[in-house]
């Protein structure tokens, strides 16, 4: 019983390598195609929330923050 156990867990294990290989690809071209989007290319972006914080009070204007994760793993 545990050797048939223990082949289903590795088979599980390289079934789960093999998909999460073809997953990061599909993140990557999914992470490409929202930096292509106009809003992203043609808006200055700030990573650092603090400076964000800083520029807002500064300008008087609000933050526009855009999250996402489609290109997570």
């Amino acid at each position: 019983m545990r050797i048939g156990l223990r082949m289903a867990v590795a088979a599980l294990a390289g079934a789960l390598a093999l998909s999460t290989s073809g997953y990061a690809q599909s993140l990557e071209d999914k992470l490409e195609k929202k930096l292509a989007k106009d809003f992203v290319k043609n808006a200055t972006w700030e990573l650092d929330l603090e400076t964000a914080k800083k520029k807002s009070k500064e300008s008087g204007k609000p933050i526009f923050a855009y999250f996402t994760r489609s290109y997570a793993p």
